[in-house]
């Protein structure tokens, strides 16, 4: 089994994954409407309240996303919603803002047993992340989090991922308060966040999620603490390079990903800064500094 077509479907429109986790399954999530009509996003955001988020119902990494802080910037959102999505559906959800202390990833690997043949459900150390505008900025493994609000974040993946079905690795979107925890959102497939693997466990997202699909055993285990930052193009142009590699690997504990994209923009993701250190916060800066000695320019 691969992830299903379900999985897939339902993952990339915010209205069949919202509906599925709120209103199937009973979810906790933030306060939402839908709406495909100036008029009645109008109305659904002064439902919602303010601040609200506003997103199209087809997108990911924060494109068309915006947050909206009064009546005075509705119309302006829904423009922009309707023209930074991946698709045009002409579509929104709009979203009451929770109040939360963090968000984190939970990768949630469904895999056959090898033994039995039954699919299992294991789960990697939850992954804190720092988000810009709904884009990942950076990301660190673990996340300090209580007892009752993994367990809780566990339950929520568990249910959600069971429903849509398949194998593989999926990146459930949680966000936390003390022991409260919200569903946000789920990819079925590695996630952004989740490239801090590459630098804190036996199994990377990628090798876990390659297993899990051809039916191989998995080991969400950790064996490090790190973080990753992104690597920002920060131009606007094509046929581009990277220098500063030397400095940025001089530490032993630091690797880079660079992704070879052909064209960069501004805040275009170009590649990935890893770092492991004693403690999270040793990791991020580390992260950080390695990914600020990239830079990338036209050849």
């Amino acid at each position: 089994m691969i992830p299903s077509a379900k999985a897939v479907n339902l993952t990339m429109n915010r209205e069949g994954i919202r509906r599925l986790a709120a209103e199937e399954l009973g979810l906790p999530t933030s306060a939402y409407r839908f709406a495909d009509s100036i008029e009645s996003f109008r109305a659904a955001c002064d439902d919602i309240g303010y601040p609200n988020f506003v997103k199209p119902v087809m997108s990911s990494s924060g494109k068309g996303q915006s947050r909206v802080k009064s009546f005075d910037e509705v119309d302006a959102a829904w423009e922009y919603a309707q023209t930074g999505g991946r698709v045009n559906q002409g579509k929104v959800i709009v979203e009451s803002q929770i109040d939360f202390d963090f968000e984190i990833t939970l990768l949630t690997v469904r895999a056959k047993n090898a033994e039995t043949g039954e699919i299992e459900t294991q789960y990697c150390d939850p992954i804190g992340h720092r988000q810009d505008s709904g884009d990942y900025v950076e990301s660190w493994q673990p996340q300090a989090m209580t007892p009752a609000a993994l367990e809780e974040s566990k339950r929520i993946a568990h249910k959600v991922t069971a429903a849509l079905g398949g194998c593989g690795i999926f990146g459930v979107e949680l966000f936390v308060k003390g022991d409260k925890v919200w569903f946000s959102e789920v990819s079925p497939r590695p996630h952004d966040t989740g490239l801090v693997t590459l630098a804190s466990q036996f199994q990377s997202e990628f090798e876990l999620h390659a297993r899990a699909i051809l039916g191989l055993p998995v080991n969400t285990s950790r064996h490090s603490v790190a973080a990753s930052a992104v690597i920002y193009a920060g131009v606007d142009d094509r046929n581009l390079s990277f220098s500063g590699l030397n400095l940025a690997l001089v530490n032993p504990n630091t690797d880079l990903r660079l992704f070879g994209k052909p064209e960069g923009f501004k805040r275009r993701r170009m590649g990935v800064a890893t770092a492991r250190a004693e403690t999270t916060d040793q990791a991020r800066e580390l992260a950080l500094e390695t990914a600020s000695q990239v830079s990338v320019q036209q050849n």
